[in-house]
């Protein structure tokens, strides 16, 4: 009878992230994986629907329809003389950027524990790619915000675009830093206290009554409630970036560098509990 061989193991899989720095060098170095995942994503959204992309321009112009009627006609909040579609569709495309990113990502652990419990990979693919393939959607609304724009400018109305419209790749960077940072923190959280998923999903919706979507920042007159809402990080973000399309509303590079010192604390914070979390995800889950 022949002897059994002895087997060896020559190569070790082993995350790189456990063991130094935030995983951010692995992350590179698998980055091939976050084009793969964003292309899944982007395949899973749009398979077996009857619009496809069309919904991305019906979704935020409905949301318009219904801010008019409910903030414009019967709350009558003004909107800094700014035409009401253009105001509210602005808040609107930016929100839902910052929304989807963030609930998107405080779900990765749920979302993929099957994938996470057969194959190893930088775990920092997901949320990455998901901020990343969320533009897209982005991209779709932000060129029917600037088609309903250029409607307004064509009929006359006076707008007063200026320079602080290149802030914008700032804005959304901000955007998306602060969304990933946040959800790291959220699904590292609720994977084992599963109840706040619920409290979360709360805060969320209440949160954008919080930033001056709806309603311009002047319009709140409360030097208290003022100063709270300048807390916001969102809210420099949203100002900044009707300041530059409109020319109306308030702008602080005191406030816009607050929101992106939040933005870097979130990123940092969140990807070392994520990278500590990540360890023990597959027995905790």
């Amino acid at each position: 009878m022949a002897k059994k061989e002895e087997q060896y193991w020559n190569t070790v899989i082993s995350p790189d992230s456990y063991q130094k720095g935030l995983g951010l060098v692995e992350l590179w170095r698998k980055k091939y994986l976050i084009w793969l995942f964003i292309r899944r994503d982007l395949t899973v959204q749009f398979k077996q629907t009857i619009f496809g992309f069309g919904w991305y321009f019906i979704s935020p112009l409905f949301s318009v329809v219904m801010y008019m009627i409910v903030f414009g006609r019967i709350a009558n909040i003004p909107t800094d003389d700014i035409p009401q579609p253009i105001f509210y569709l602005s808040g609107i495309c930016l929100w839902e950027y910052f929304s989807t990113c963030l609930t998107s990502v405080s779900n990765t652990f749920q979302s993929n524990a099957g994938l996470y419990g057969k194959v190893y990979f930088p775990r920092l693919v997901s949320p990455v790619s998901v901020v990343l393939s969320s533009l897209f959607r982005f991209s779709l609304q932000l060129g029917t915000f600037i088609i309903v724009y250029l409607i307004f400018v064509a009929k006359g109305v006076d707008l007063h675009p200026n320079w602080y419209l290149l802030l914008f790749p700032v804005i959304i960077l901000t955007l998306a830093g602060t969304a990933l940072g946040l959800g790291l923190i959220v699904t590292s959280l609720t994977t084992k206290y599963r109840d706040l998923t619920n409290v979360f999903g709360t805060l969320v919706s209440l949160w954008m009554y919080a930033t001056p979507i709806v309603y311009p920042l002047s319009f709140v007159t409360n030097p208290t409630l003022h100063k709270v809402m300048l807390l916001n990080p969102l809210t420099a973000l949203i100002e900044t970036f009707k300041y530059g399309a409109y020319g109306a509303g308030s702008f602080s590079w005191t406030s816009l560098a607050y929101s992106i010192g939040c933005m870097l604390v979130l990123v940092l914070i969140g990807t070392a509990l994520f990278n500590r979390k990540q360890k023990y995800f597959i027995d905790t889950i």
